[in-house]
């Protein structure tokens, strides 16, 4: 809860302050001396970042650490201010690699800082002696200046390096491309700014007639025609051709190429590669021409939605407007128009075009600059217009911009006042004769400028007066709009992507250079074998009378010997790699990615990245449709010092539910394929059903509160029913008092439906809410006439009353007000001002705002230590995450089952299981008695508060002790549990509110009316005047209650968010909403912990680089916990602008836990995904969003992903992959993201390798044969080696490998790190492939070569029978290299595939034996494997024994591998061996005694009994607080801190 004066309250005792700290990356010490020396280094100094290419680094203090704020205290909700002990004049301090995730334990550095080093007798540093604390404070001066000195001299090179050799080069470049390319052949020439804007008349049909001209470009205007999809007809073929050979193996393959078509080169042939080289990039390009065409098919959907345009005469062309049956399904349903509404005479009665002629339907696409378009209810916006007129009340249309800027608010719009009236009617419009000047197209969605003139009076045109494509007309009948920009001028596009190019996948950096050292490879085999030549021809042919005159050229043999080892680089690697990933593509259809409820399966756009699922680090993600429903639903309130769950509307979704599933069943349309995915999803089992805090208290079995753990909170139907039982008690008015507060303080319109239902139309989802909860509540607003509020209530006897009250007055909500009033005349006379807002605003408001703020104070100074203690506990974890521990090896009983080989315990490096197996340990073994101490003072002053188990089941015998009645009277008292629970409230992620009220007189009334109206009719100042004089009323307040609103996540998004936090990766929100709505968000999506420190850069109250460097210093500490950053789009417009200020924040912001950016524009989204990955080049993005506001985002990362749910299509056409709900994300990435990119890895190294160890046979064949580039094998069976024999080996490891389980990977999302820090494919692992592939073929060749070196010449001693022999070993040993011994998941499907390999080539032998033609040559094939050498011992034993010596090798390395040198897999795999993930970590949580019982629907996963094993760890601090009756079951979800072993892995969750 945020303090009333906005300032953060001190700690109990303040702590001394820390000195100032070295750079964490010199060797600096706080010593005089020292500064000198220190000084000399400045220009190597530089600050250091988390390396995100590797697991993150935990920070390890090397002395007992206190609590690290020092007078900061660590706050929720809101840090606004800097650190009060950093000078103005040292704001920049080196900042530490700062990371909540874990990484591999010799991966993370021990950082040890100066002020944590050890003093005598045990004091740390951090603590200033007093009798040295002059001399401290004149080194930390000299020490401070020096470390500011450093970090900027450190920005100046950034900045210099920005503007380096190398960009002014690209520079160069751009600018000449620009010129040349662009405009000189392309002829397309930036337009120039008009000079006073575009000039658009009102004039109804004209511009069907002749278009209107384009100042700038002395043309039409642009078409509303707009597009998605990266390429058009003309570009394709030219952008893939350079996207395709901009790979360096095809360009390597196409320079092969052209070399075999020179007469005399080639000893393999003229089209051998270009044959296939046309092929797969024929393939390649028809693959993503079908996936961009699906994009544009899909925009035709935008394209040709009908729009009614005004055409009085008819002039639209009837060839191109849209037959009816094919705007049958886009035209929307007449709405019901409410008969009371007036002021718009004729075109309220506008019907269909048979009786209006005057409107013409017409193809989005086809509008024009200057169109006179009608939408109506729920209409999307064709184009951005200006509005003309409006039928709502007093001419205000209500737009939902969600899509557009992510704001869940209706905004209010209302046509200019010289318009409304001289637009009201078809006639008033044909004859307005107005022009309109509007600004030129810009990007800027929050800022607009134009005017109108009539008649010689000018008046300006705002942001109040223009609505934008992508928006929606809600709660409004019919607006009528001017066309001002239309297709690609649009807003929402030009915040769009420009130029959006091919992505590639992240391993193609690496295999490029790869492929530059086999092409090294190549040439130094080329330049060996033809010195090998030279050397031959001197020493032998010259001397062989038979090879007189038989010499070679230069040519000939530098060209031949590279076309014949140019195989080392696989054609068939690309070739078989668009195979796999189709295979890949199609596993992707898993059924757990499957949303029953939409009947939306996920989608695959594009196949070229897939494996870059496996690697992301960053996670952008949108807030609206993306993580939240957007709906907002009444949770909790308090009333009278008690706070109660308010559920009625989960109640009724679950029987909505039901009854639809089983209407749907009946209908036999109900999918039984949803029903088993809901049963089946892994994920499922570890989150609750309901992503809100309330868990199902349907049992009274699950009812009864746990033993020392304060009860649940009471439910609002019990509350209705004391009301009855009591109708008279102080509780029951106050109650009646607050019902009051919501069903009055709100702008919300009641309207009857067909059905008789009420509906409300609401400005804002949070006041519809209100009304609705008021509604449930018994309070019913019926209708809403001028001026007057009709309530319908049910009297303590049963009767059913109205009242009609008068709405005197209405002091609307601000963001700079955070409060709105109502003056309402109560049914008995009196006048009353209700009044509701945000805590810190109300509590200074009210009439004992002395004690409000007394009691608000120690509310929050609790609230502060017990986020300190929550912090302090979390780096204690922090900090003991990779301590040695010698434990586990004395229970490898637990891992390695009766096992001797201790020494795999002792000698892994492995992040995952030291992480898990510390969290298991020390779970249950911190001190959490002092967890409760800060509640001690806050005991519960009757014990008859605590709800009676009895009432919470359901029943109605008893209603004793329900409230306390004593406390209700009690000011004080209500105070401090109200502020309590806005604070528990808060720290749940909900909305909360303030409701106050008080009585006035009529002539205090009237006094302050009359001062109100004049402001209110002011053309000066008009709403600084109106907030003036609503201060005037807005005082001496009693309070009435609070309210708590949850905006309702999507299912699943905080445990999805909390795993993608454990597989070290970075989640960011980016949203056009406000700042505090996206805070609320984070803490309810767990973006923000409890414990956080929130960080909020504003331009318009700090000094940014101060503000900057003083965060730097903060977070560079090490001492905070779970740091988040705050920023909006004011302050990266302004960041932006100034180079320094840019590297500065970027710096900070990579440093962060979390990023939240808020009031973004979607080019700001884009820019801020743009300068993560250059600012930290070795990440790899994800965007997720589903709007059309994200698509720039999306296009601008690594990976986008749409939603594909209730907020449309926009995103999920565009983006790469897309998924119905935000939750599949963790399955997406952790479980398919890794397979795909192991897959990928091993496919790409087993291809290599087996090129290696089969022709490098080749090169040791030319030292026998006189280097003169003879084959060993035989031509055709050469031919079809990859394409028959090894193909299906790595196709099928490409496709269907499995190193984990899915269980495993959902239940240690820590094992993600395996991708990130890139171990399955690194320049390392290929060397090491690379060298075990040279060994074998040495021992393979030397082996074969050794047996017939000796042969008999009664044998077949000829080339064939050698040839065919080292290609039964190789053919052979590959197969099971590849799918015996690296393929871990073994199917029906790899052994088959590999008999068929194996099987086939013996077939193949038989086969070329019998068709051969019989003729003279090396090569002696007809019978010879028959007849010749396949009937003999010796051939088959050489090949058994080659075999069998390779496959030792690689058993033994294998086994050095994994018994010295494990990796997290091979241990996870020995677990998973014994019995399951889930199984042996309860037995090694069991063996310490530490499992604890509790019932399963207390973890809000919806069941309705029985018990699950669960630690007892009371770090789950919402069950400590003894706040009776303030807390929820499901509250206990918000802290970051291990859950229950589910049946299914692992809840837990480390920090």
């Amino acid at each position: 809860m945020s303090s009333h004066n906005g300032r953060p309250e001190p700690a109990e005792s303040p702590r001394p302050p820390y000195p100032p700290y070295p750079p964490l990356n010199s060797d600096f010490q706080p010593s005089s001396a020292g500064v000198g020396e220190a000084r000399q280094d400045r220009s190597n100094w530089q600050p250091r970042r988390t390396d995100t290419n590797t697991s993150a680094q935990r920070v390890r203090f090397s002395s007992d650490v206190t609590d690290g704020a020092g007078q900061r205290r660590i706050d929720s909700f809101v840090h606004t201010t800097a650190d009060p002990l950093m000078d103005s004049n040292d704001p920049s301090q080196a900042p530490a690699s700062s990371s909540n995730t874990t990484g591999s334990r010799n991966n993370g550095r021990h950082v040890q800082y100066s002020f944590d080093t050890p003093t005598k007798g045990g004091q740390s540093r951090s603590w200033v002696s007093p009798s040295k604390g002059s001399q401290d404070t004149n080194e930390s001066d000299r020490d401070a200046s020096f470390r500011l000195d450093n970090y900027r001299a450190w920005v100046n090179r950034q900045r210099k390096k920005a503007k380096g050799p190398r960009v002014r080069f690209e520079e160069f470049l751009n600018r000449y491309y620009q010129r040349w390319i662009i405009e000189g052949l392309l002829r397309q020439k930036p337009l120039p700014p008009s000079r006073d804007g575009r000039r658009i008349p009102i004039s109804a049909g004209a511009v069907r007639k002749v278009p209107l001209i384009d100042e700038r470009s002395g043309g039409d205007y642009v078409s509303n025609f707009i597009r998605s999809s990266r390429y058009t007809k003309w570009s394709f073929v030219p952008k893939q051709l350079y996207f395709q050979f901009s790979k360096l193996a095809n360009f390597y393959f196409l320079i092969i190429a052209v070399l075999q078509l020179i007469p005399g080169l080639s000893t393999t042939g003229s089209y051998t590669t270009l044959i296939p080289l046309l092929i797969f990039v024929s393939i390649s390009m028809g693959k993503e021409g079908y996936d961009d065409y699906r994009r544009y098919v899909l925009d035709k959907t935008e394209n040709l939605a009908p729009a009614w345009v005004l055409d009085p005469e008819g002039t639209v062309e009837t060839e191109k407007t849209p037959r009816k049956d094919q705007l049958k399904g886009f035209a929307r349903r007449k709405r019901h128009k409410k008969p009371e509404e007036d002021g718009m005479t004729e075109l309220q009665e506008v019907g269909e075009r048979q009786k209006h002629p005057e409107w013409s339907m017409i193809r989005w696409q086809d509008l024009r600059v200057g169109d006179i378009i009608r939408l109506q209810r729920d209409d999307s916006v064709p184009a951005d217009i200006v509005i003309l007129h409006a039928t709502g009340y007093n001419g205000v249309a209500y737009i939902e911009t969600m899509a557009l800027d992510g704001e869940t608010n209706l905004k209010s719009k209302q046509a200019c006042s010289l318009l409304a009236k001289r637009c009201d009617t078809i006639e008033n419009l044909k004859n307005c004769g107005a022009e309109i000047v509007s600004e030129d197209p810009n990007a800027d969605l929050y800022n607009f400028e134009g005017r109108v003139t009539l008649d010689g009076e000018t008046r300006p045109l705002t942001m109040n007066d223009v609505v934008y494509r992508g928006s929606t007309l809600r709660n409004t009948d019919e607006l009528v709009g001017l066309v001002i920009n239309t297709g690609e001028e649009c807003k929402i596009r030009m915040n769009a992507n420009r130029g959006v190019g091919a992505k590639a996948p992240k391993m193609q950096g690496l295999l490029n250079r790869i492929v530059l050292l086999l092409v090294l490879v190549v040439l130094t085999l080329t330049v060996g074998c033809m010195g090998g030549y030279y050397l031959w021809k001197g020493s032998y042919e010259r001397h062989a009378p038979y090879l007189h005159d038989a010499g070679v050229p230069f040519a000939h043999i530098w060209f031949g010997f590279i076309i014949a080892f140019n195989t080392l680089i696989p054609l068939s690697l690309y070739v078989s790699l668009e195979i796999i990933k189709v295979g890949q593509f199609i596993l992707l259809g898993d059924v757990e990615m499957y949303d029953a409820e939409t009947n939306t399966p996920m989608v695959v756009n594009t196949t070229t990245i897939l494996e870059n699922l496996g690697q992301v680090n960053y996670v952008f993600s949108d807030k609206t449709g993306t993580l939240t429903e957007n709906k907002m639903r009444f949770r909790k309130l308090s009333v009278a010092g008690t706070a109660w769950l308010h559920d009625m509307d989960i109640k009724r979704d679950r029987e909505d539910s039901k009854n639809s599933k089983l209407k749907s069943k009946s209908k036999g349309t109900y999918r039984q394929a949803g029903v088993e995915t809901a049963k089946n999803m892994i994920p499922d089992e570890d989150e609750p059903i309901e992503t809100p805090l309330i868990p199902n208290h349907g049992s009274s079995r699950m009812s009864k509160p746990r033993p020392g753990l304060p009860p649940p909170i009471p439910k609002t139907d019990a509350l209705l029913r004391y009301m009855r039982r009591n109708p008279d008690t102080p509780f029951s008015i106050k109650v009646r008092q607050f019902l009051l507060c919501v069903a009055l303080c709100h702008t919300c319109l009641p309207e009857i439906k067909e059905d008789g239902e009420i509906a409300f139309q609401a400005a804002s989802p949070d006041e519809l809410a209100l009304v609705q909860a008021a509604q449930d509540l018994g309070y019913l607003v019926i209708d809403r006439p001028t001026q007057s509020i009709k309530l319908q209530f049910q009297s303590a006897e049963g009767e059913i009353l109205t009242e009609t009250y008068e709405v005197l007055d209405v002091v609307e909500f601000s963001s700079k007000r955070k409060r709105m009033s109502i003056v309402i005349r109560m049914s008995d006379g009196r006048i009353c001002v209700f009044c509701k807002g945000a805590d810190n605003v109300m509590i200074a408001r009210l009439k004992n705002a002395v004690l409000a703020k007394q009691k608000a104070t120690d509310v929050e100074r609790r609230a502060s230590k017990r986020k300190s203690m929550e912090a302090e506990r979390a780096m204690s974890r922090l900090s003991g995450t990779y301590s040695p521990r010698t434990s586990v090896s004395k229970r490898n009983s637990i891992f390695r089952r009766g096992s001797r080989r201790i020494s795999t315990e002792l000698k892994r490096h492995s992040a995952v299981s030291d992480d898990l197996d510390t969290w298991l340990t020390r779970r249950e073994t911190m001190d959490l008695d002092r967890a409760t101490g800060y509640e001690e003072d806050y005991s519960t002053p009757r014990q008859s508060i605590a709800l009676s188990p009895v009432l919470l089941a359901g029943t109605d015998e008893v209603y004793d002790g329900v409230v306390d009645e004593f406390i209700a009277a009690d000011e004080g008292a209500i105070f401090e549990r109200c502020f309590q629970h806005i604070e528990e409230f808060a720290s749940e992620g909900l909305r909360t509110l303030l409701f106050a009220y008080r009585y006035i007189s009529d002539e205090e009334y009237e006094g302050w009316r009359k001062v109100y109206r004049t402001a209110a009719t002011s053309l000066v100042d008009r709403q600084q005047r109106i907030e003036e004089a609503a201060e005037l009323i807005e005082q001496n307040f009693d309070l009435a209650g609070a309210s708590a609103i949850e905006d309702k996540l999507q299912q699943g998004v905080p445990e999805t968010i909390e795993k993608l936090r454990r597989a070290n990766i970075k989640v960011w929100m980016l949203t056009g909403d406000k700042r505090e709505t996206a805070i609320n968000i984070a803490h309810s999506a767990r973006l923000a912990k409890p414990f956080s420190e929130i960080y909020i850069l504003d331009a318009t109250e700090d000094d940014m680089h101060e503000k900057i460097t003083s965060t730097l210093i903060d977070v560079g500490r090490g001492m905070v916990a779970h740091s988040v950053l705050v920023v909006d789009g004011h302050t990266l417009g302004v960041i932006e602008k100034d180079e320094s200020l840019k590297i500065m924040f970027y710096d900070l912001a990579v440093r962060m836990d979390s990023v939240i950016c808020c009031r973004a524009s979607p080019s700001q989204k884009a820019s801020l995904v743009q300068a993560i990955r250059d600012t930290v080049p070795s990440s790899l993005t994800l965007a997720i969003g589903d709007g059309s506001n994200d698509i720039a985002m999306i296009q601008a990362s690594h990976v986008g992903i749409g939603i594909s749910g209730r907020e449309g299509l926009q995103a999920a056409r565009v983006a790469d992959y897309s998924i119905a709900q935000f939750r599949f994300l963790q399955r997406l990435l952790l479980v398919h993201g890794r397979w795909m990119y192991l897959r990928t890895a091993k496919y790409i190294l087993a291809t290599f390798w087996k090129e290696l160890v089969f022709y490098i046979i080749q090169a040791q064949y030319q030292h026998w044969n006189g280097y003169t580039g003879t084959s060993i094998y035989e031509s055709w069976s050469l031919t079809v080696f990859n394409a028959l024999f090894t193909s299906l080996p790595v196709i099928l490891l490409g496709i269907f490998e499995k190193d984990l389980k899915a269980e495993t990977l959902l239940a240690v999302p820590e094992l993600y790190s395996f991708g990130q820090r890139s171990e399955a494919f690194n320049f390392k692992i290929y060397l090491s492939w690379m060298l075990s592939g040279a060994v074998d073929t040495v021992i393979i060749y030397m082996m074969v070569w050794g047996f017939f070196k000796d042969i008999l010449f009664t044998e077949d001693n000829s080339l064939f029978p050698l040839g065919q022999l080292t290609f039964t070993i190789a053919v052979i040993l590959i197969n099971v290299k590849i799918l015996i011994l690296e393929c871990h998941h073994k199917t029906a499907i790899t052994l088959t595939g590999f008999a068929l390999s194996v099987v086939g080539w013996f077939v193949w032998n038989l086969f070329i034996g019998a068709i051969y033609p019989v003729r003279v040559g090396p090569y002696i094939v007809r019978g010879a494997f028959l007849h010749e050498f396949g009937n003999k011992l010796g051939w088959w034993a050489t090949a058994g024994a080659t075999i069998a010596a390779v496959l030792a090798l690689e058993l033994g390395l294998t086994a050095l591998h994994r018994i010295y040198f494990p990796r997290d897999q091979h241990l996870w795999q020995e677990i998973e061996r014994e019995g399951g993930v889930s199984q042996v970590l309860k037995e090694h949580a069991a063996e310490e005694g530490r499992a604890a019982v509790v019932p399963v629907g207390e973890q809000g996963n919806g069941g309705v009994g029985g018990y699950e094993e669960a630690d007892g760890n009371g770090d789950d601090l919402e069950w400590q607080r003894p706040l009776s009756p303030v807390l929820s079951a499901g509250s206990s979800r918000g802290a970051e801190v291990p859950g229950p072993i589910t049946r299914k892995g692992i809840k837990g969750r480390t920090a």
